[in-house]
């Protein structure tokens, strides 16, 4: 017997087991409409099977898709309007969870065949199951990892995972999100077994319901059952939910909301009963489910991020290309870090520098980051040798010849960038990729000394170039398309994400991030703590405060970058980042103070002690009488970058919205709440309204109290008109 219910098929064997093929409308099974009316009928079926003359023996979920299961309908759930927490709940209960209930309640064993991966909601199937079978294969991951999302599982994930695991062991799961192979998944326990076939995987849950008749009742439905290492009452338990919180706020700094509620419910699963768990969950997630913070997420890191991935930037006519041997010039920090990316990913790579030394040294940071790997067990010495075995270091500019890609990684220099340029070039095969890795100059000026301007384009690599996932492509004026697509690819094999813009002085996140640090050395000048400008920095969401980063990155940089940018008569297109600049140069010229690595800058570096903002500071700038709201300082951060943003789409130097909201997030450390620096416009709430319209209003108060530069941009009048949100 087989019939097809609403995507899932339904075949009955002669031994009375019951495979339930999992084959929904779309790429990938989720748990959306059509899913929801499957499992109205399924159960049902399943049950009248107890009745029938053959009976039922026992119930299979298996999958026809390439994964399991995907999760949940992430398109559904952010369209859920704020007000829609109730009809969210009845239908997370009624829809969601009492069919999985009455799957695991049937008086027959239920065996998940996972073939691919089984994520969020599509684990949360399985652990609705007796057993659970996985093929061991590296497509197949098991996790929950809707935290990462802004949101928990919901379809009975806490619940469900606590009460098989325990509290201790289940939260670090529920609370970062962590994926597993099948092979991890076994040995923490949310799998039962392994196949080396996914065409083994039925099979195998039927011989284990041949075996196993009478193990059809769930852990927490048997008599006596205790949650794994205790209950609330438990000592170890309640020490752990006493420091939870305080370490979930470490990490979170009170913005994300889903953490929290995860740790509420968790909390509340060692204290109640099964079944009021279950609800206390779905009220969870349904309130989760509309908070600006989970729109945003998703929005952003799931959708917009996918987007890119899949080459929405790169211009579609053009043919795959992968690069074979790259060349790259300037064997300091990015360029060991280019090199050593390159390797990695298969990619022969010639590092130049200006003597054999110099290069070799570059090379030998490709050997310490091995080093490391082999020290943690992920690497082994043959790995190491291989990949080292793939970089050339060398001072000789032949070694270049055949490259298909060149990428210049030397000092923000333009006579310097020029000089390697010219020298360089001559060495591309036909049809070649010129690249130069500047974060701040101009494409077009630097172009100038192109054989083939055409093939000449900006690829801004990150530091440290082996961690950071974004890379910005920056095309030229004459930056033909082929060019575009060829250095799309190249950032794809190097398995980045690459954002795509238009030229101009700074591009895009070199240009946001520097209004970050400006604002800082504002409210310093203003005279402000700076240690209380760095705390709230980081309290709006930055990873650092905006004077811990400029000493980061340097004064001294800031420095010869803004020389550079007035000797190109370019200083003020880049934006009003004047009093940075200014702040920079005093510090420099009158107490050589140039950062961390020239011997500290705003904080002072203590050999083996925490470092400490540098006294003379409160003596240049602080005045204890200037008093200024907490909010505004966060916002003054926030907006600033923001403002300058949607600049930039405004200006055309940002092709899409998309582009914006994940380089803001991957190459500036926009907080994750945000959604990115152009979706949190979309979502901002403040004096009772939503979206642009109080974005505007903000930043009219902003500007009134603060200046100009907070002014909202033309293009936030221009969507408050049209009705639109950036998207």
């Amino acid at each position: 017997m087989s019939d097809k219910i609403h995507g899932f098929i339904y075949e009955k064997d002669s031994d009375a087991i019951v495979t339930i093929t999992m084959d929904m409308d779309g790429p990938v099974n989720a748990m959306n409409g059509q899913y929801r009316e499957a499992m109205a009928v399924i159960p049902g079926m399943l049950e009248a099977e107890l009745e029938s003359e053959q009976g039922l023996k026992g119930v299979v979920l298996a999958s026809a898709k390439g994964t399991f299961f995907a999760g949940g309908d992430l398109k559904e759930l952010s369209s859920v309007p704020k007000g829609a927490e109730e009809g969210q709940f009845r239908m997370i209960e009624d829809k969601i969870k009492a069919p999985l209930r009455r799957l695991e309640k049937l008086p027959v064993p239920v065996v998940a065949a996972i073939n691919g991966a089984a994520l969020g909601g599509g684990f949360e199937i399985c652990l609705a199951c007796n057993h659970r079978i996985v093929a061991n294969h590296s497509r197949a991951q098991i996790g929950l990892p809707e935290v990462t999302l802004g949101l928990l599982p919901g379809g009975g994930g806490v619940v469900r995972s606590i009460h098989l695991l325990g509290l201790e062991k289940a939260l670090p799961f529920l609370l970062e999100g962590k994926r597993m192979s099948p092979q991890q998944a076994l040995d923490v326990g949310f799998v039962d077994a392994l196949t080396d076939m996914v065409e083994k995987l039925v099979p195998a849950a039927k011989a284990w319901i041949k075996a196993n008749p009478e193990a059809c009742v769930q852990p927490w439905d048997m008599k006596g059952h205790k949650i794994p290492g205790g209950d609330v009452w438990n000592p170890k338990v309640v020490n752990t939910l006493a420091v939870a919180p305080a370490v979930n706020f470490r990490k979170t700094r009170g913005l994300l909301p889903a953490p929290e509620r995860i740790l509420a419910v968790a909390a509340d699963t060692v204290t109640v009963d099964f079944e009021s768990a279950l609800r206390i969950e779905s009220r969870g997630l349904a309130y989760l489910i509309t908070t600006p913070q989970a729109k945003n997420i998703i929005t952003s890191s799931f959708f917009q991020l996918n987007k890119i991935n899949s080459g929405a930037s790169r211009p579609a006519d053009a043919e795959p290309s992968k690069v074979s041997k790259v060349g790259i010039l300037g064997a300091g920090m990015m360029g060991q870090g280019i090199a050593f990316a390159a390797a990695r990913a298969g990619i022969e790579a010639v590092l130049i520098d200006t003597t054999d030394e110099a290069a070799e040294k570059g090379k030998a940071y490709s050997a310490r980051l091995m080093d490391k790997q082999i020290k943690a067990g992920r690497k082994t010495e043959a790995d190491k040798s291989a990949l080292l075995g793939r970089i050339k270091a060398s001072a000789d500019y032949a070694s270049l010849q055949g490259c298909d890609l060149i990428v210049e990684a030397v000092f923000e220099n333009v006579d310097l960038k020029a000089k390697v340029t010219v020298e360089a070039q001559q060495y591309l095969s036909e049809g070649g990729v010129f690249a130069t890795n500047t974060s701040t100059l101009p494409i077009n000026l630097l172009s100038e000394v192109a054989e083939r301007p055409e093939n000449y384009i900006g690829i801004h690599f990150f530091s440290p170039v082996e961690k950071m996932p974004l890379i910005e492509i920056i095309c030229g004026q004459q930056t033909s398309d082929s060019t575009l697509a060829k250095a799309f690819d190249f950032a794809r094999q190097l398995r980045k994400t690459p954002i795509v813009v238009n030229d101009s002085l700074g591009f895009f996140t070199s240009r946001v991030f520097g209004t970050f640090m400006d604002e800082g050395a504002r409210l310093l000048v203003e005279g402000l703590d700076p240690v209380l400008i760095d705390a709230l920095g980081k309290q709006v969401g930055m990873p650092v405060g905006p004077l811990a980063v400029q000493d980061e990155v340097s004064q001294e940089l800031t420095r010869k970058v803004s020389e550079t940018h007035r000797q190109l008569g370019v200083f003020c297109s880049l934006g009003d980042n004047s009093c940075n600049t200014e702040v920079s140069e005093k510090l420099i010229a009158e107490f050589g103070r140039g950062g961390r690595h020239h011997g500290g800058g705003y904080y002072e570096y203590p050999e083996g002690a925490p470092k400490k903002i540098w006294p003379k500071l409160y003596e240049l700038y602080h005045k204890p009488e200037v008093e200024m709201p907490h909010q505004d300082i966060k916002d003054r951060i926030l907006f600033r970058q923001v403002v300058e943003s949607l600049k930039c789409l405004q200006e055309g130097v940002l092709r899409s919205v998309a582009d914006g909201n994940v380089g803001s997030l991957l190459g500036i450390g926009a907080p994750t709440w945000t959604g990115g620096f152009l979706q949190v416009v979309n979502t901002y709430e403040y004096n009772g309204k939503t979206g642009p319209e109080a974005f505007a209003d903000r930043c009219d108060e902003l500007a009134g109290r603060y200046g100009e530069r907070f002014a909202a941009p033309e293009i936030v009048r221009q969507k408050l008109e049209a009705g639109e949100s950036f998207a």
